[in-house]
């Protein structure tokens, strides 16, 4: 499927000069003079290098044709993930590399999307937002209310974020996975 060279968004995956490539950052940029254009920065799927490209509103570019399919993460062996289709029950295994930043939310049982081109999984997906629990809190620096201040605080998971001052260890909490920020109370 074509699309516009500004309908390009993180996450995407392009089929663009005869490779697969997930977009990773954009800026949209309108110069003083001349046109605007979508900087782009995509990692390719098979051989992980990195291209930065321009894309102007008249380019178009080709979107992969990905099909999705709910799976099952079951186990990890070394940097091979296992997961396991919630429909026919067949086992694939994925390596760890694929998920990048999104392997320190996954955890055992989890559902999450796997998207494939052809037979070739090509990317996992977690859930956009997760519960967890605050495990352990910075305490407050008194004095620091008059901007909105954030704390660093670990979650049951392992990960570190930073959350609102009001929250210690034992809460509930919500994070948005994309970003690693807090979203609110559970």
């Amino acid at each position: 499927m074509k699309i516009s060279g500004v309908d390009i968004r993180p996450g995407m995956v392009l089929d663009y000069q005869k490779k697969l490539w997930r977009v990773a950052k954009i800026q949209h940029t309108q110069p003083g003079k001349g046109g605007a254009y979508m900087q782009v920065e995509m990692k390719c799927i098979t051989d992980g290098t990195k291209l930065n490209e321009r894309f102007r509103s008249a380019d178009t570019v080709e979107k992969a044709s990905l099909e999705g399919r709910p799976m099952q993460y079951l186990f990890a062996e070394g940097n091979n993930l296992t997961f396991m289709d919630n429909s026919t029950y067949e086992q694939t295994v994925i390596d760890a590399d694929l998920l990048g930043d999104q392997m320190q939310w996954l955890s055992e049982n989890m559902e999450v999307q796997v998207e494939f081109y052809g037979d070739k999984p090509v990317s996992v997906s977690v859930p956009e937002k997760m519960e967890f629990e605050v495990v352990e809190a910075d305490a407050v620096v008194k004095g620091q209310t008059a901007s909105s201040s954030y704390k660093p605080a670990k979650l049951s998971n392992g990960a570190r974020i930073l959350v609102p001052p009001y929250l210690g260890a034992g809460e509930r909490i919500i994070v948005n996975t994309t970003d690693g920020s807090f979203v609110s109370r559970a």
